[in-house]
């Protein structure tokens, strides 16, 4: 099975036909889907401007659309390498206890779900890198905060596990995007219909 590298080659390869470019750029999805799979194929789609059914696309748009999503690859490897450094020098010290980070990392490991979204059609409009940054930087800050920490929203909506989307947990309202509760305030949680999930990673 071909690996992300190989696949973004794929993509830019000029001897392909749109076609097989554009199912390269889907696999991709397979291995780093910041939204998950269809959220971000839409979030792509959307960035670039093609049809997300178009089976013919402009092969430059494809190629755009590859490298929005590599900057995002690039920081979230980025970062596990300085998630799991960190951690070595926790053991090394002693500090086993998990936190919240580090239940929301394993939950995000390998690049898939990391920001999960009410739907695939309701996502964040900036780029996915953008994104990840602020998510990243509100995990680490381990404040609890009232908005949102990608669009700065102030209101949330608990959805519930059965729901139809890949995650429960409170969705913010402006963005679409499913924040970890541990990220919010017992407040916000409460006003989103949520309180029960207090302290607890609740968008899996």
């Amino acid at each position: 099975m071909a690996g992300f590298r190989a696949l973004a080659e794929q993509v830019r390869n000029p001897r392909l036909v749109a076609a097989q470019r554009r199912t390269a750029l889907r696999k991709c999805l397979e291995r780093f889907a910041p939204y998950g799979h269809r959220a971000t194929w839409h979030h792509l789609c959307t960035r670039v401007g093609i049809a997300t059914h178009d089976r013919d696309p402009d092969p430059e748009r494809l190629v755009a659309a590859l490298a929005e999503l590599e900057e995002a690859r690039t920081l979230w490897l980025a970062y596990e390498d300085e998630f799991a450094a960190r951690r070595r020098r926790e053991k090394f010290h002693g500090i086993r206890q998990p936190s919240a980070i580090d239940d929301w990392h394993r939950r995000t490991w390998g690049g898939c779900d990391i920001v999960p979204c009410e739907s695939p059609q309701r996502h964040p409009a900036a780029r996915l890198a953008v994104v990840l940054r602020r998510m990243i930087a509100a995990m680490e800050s381990g404040r609890p905060r009232r908005d949102c920490p990608v669009c700065g929203g102030t209101r949330f909506s608990w959805l519930p596990e059965p729901s139809g989307c890949p995650a429960s947990g409170p969705a913010c309202r402006e963005c679409g995007v499913l924040a970890p509760a541990s990220v919010l305030t017992p407040d916000a949680l409460l006003a989103a219909g949520g309180a029960r999930g207090n302290g607890a990673f609740a968008a899996a």
